[in-house]
């Protein structure tokens, strides 16, 4: 079998049997390729010619330019590969077996202030109610520039702060990641119980309270931002761009990105705003437990993390406080 055959049999079978979501699939398969990739312009023909000597050679050439976190992925991948490999015969070892994980180091992840996120909700919502007129002051300026899910026509008007304050106030009510956000339905959205049903990673389906300053921020976009620039193919998308398609991740991370720094708090992405979240649950007496399911981790661990930021920051308080600290 081809080097090309073995990788499309190999996500075929993850795609089967693990549940990885497309953007997983798609990086273990660019993963394993450029691994492979590197073995054939060295004349290997035959997956049985590669050694663990050989494998660790590429971690090294790849680690050059790569991150750790990103290094780590492309270990499981390519091991998964091997794995998947000696499982069905197509190699007489795995040669993968006892290839190492890069450490990553265990950095806590950057969080607003509960101030900072109030003064962050504020500045949207407040956009949002005085930008009402419906005029835009820069309507049209990147038309150009605009994408399927971009922003390019919508810059400016009230439909687009209306979305943006839902977009902030929902990711901060909810801790949902990005690409969770731009997936969302409107059916997904239930104002009577104040839910979002969220499809996470692996395609795991999961139900999240939002608060009602949310609420009222997700209504005005629904009720009067959204029909402006609704389109034939808007499809059920609960958040569009400005063709009324879809909006895609990068206009949310810029949105977020733009919106911190009009309001004068430090610039965070999507993910950030995830962090915070969860800590100001866990900081509020939430049960870890509970921001596990609501955050949506496989792992306690992965939300434990979220403890030793609130311990940092009880620390730092207790420093500035404490008169013998």
């Amino acid at each position: 079998m081809r080097f090309e055959e073995c990788v499309d049999a190999f996500i075929r079978y993850l795609q089967a049997n693990r549940g990885l979501s497309e953007n997983t699939l798609k990086a273990y398969r660019g993963d394993v390729e450029a691994c492979l990739a590197l073995f054939v312009r060295r004349g290997v023909t035959d997956l049985n010619e590669i050694t663990l000597d050989d494998l660790r050679s590429w971690m090294a050439a790849e680690s050059r330019h790569h991150a750790r976190s990103s290094m780590a992925r492309k270990t499981v991948a390519v091991r998964g590969f091997f794995a998947w490999c000696y499982g069905h015969g197509l190699v007489r070892t795995n040669q993968a077996a006892t290839l190492m994980t890069p450490s990553i180091p265990d950095t806590l992840p950057a969080v607003l202030t509960e101030v900072q996120a109030r003064q962050l909700m504020d500045k949207a919502d407040s956009e949002a109610v005085n930008h009402g007129d419906g005029v835009g002051d820069n309507d049209g300026d990147n038309a150009g520039d605009m994408d399927d899910g971009g922003d390019g026509g919508l810059r400016g008007t009230h439909a687009e702060h209306l979305r943006n304050a839902a977009i902030l106030e929902l990711l901060y009510a909810t801790g949902i990641r990005v690409a969770e956000l731009v997936s969302l339905d409107m059916n997904d959205v239930d104002f009577t119980n104040r839910t979002v049903r969220v499809t996470g990673k692996g395609n795991k389906q999961r139900v999240v309270p939002f608060g009602v300053p949310a609420m009222r921020a997700l209504r005005a976009w629904v009720d009067d931002g959204r029909p402006d620039i609704a389109a034939d193919d808007s499809a059920d998308a609960l958040f569009l761009g400005a063709r009324g398609r879809r909006v895609n991740q990068r206009v949310a991370r810029e949105v977020v990105h733009r919106m911190a720094r009009d309001a004068g708090v430090p610039d965070i992405s999507p993910h950030a705003l995830r962090h915070s979240a969860a800590t100001h649950m866990l900081d509020g007496g939430a049960d870890l437990r509970e921001v596990q399911e609501l955050l949506g981790h496989a792992s306690l661990k992965t939300t434990q993390r979220y403890t030793h930021v609130s311990i940092e920051q009880l620390k730092s308080r207790y420093a500035q406080a404490f008169p013998r600290a």
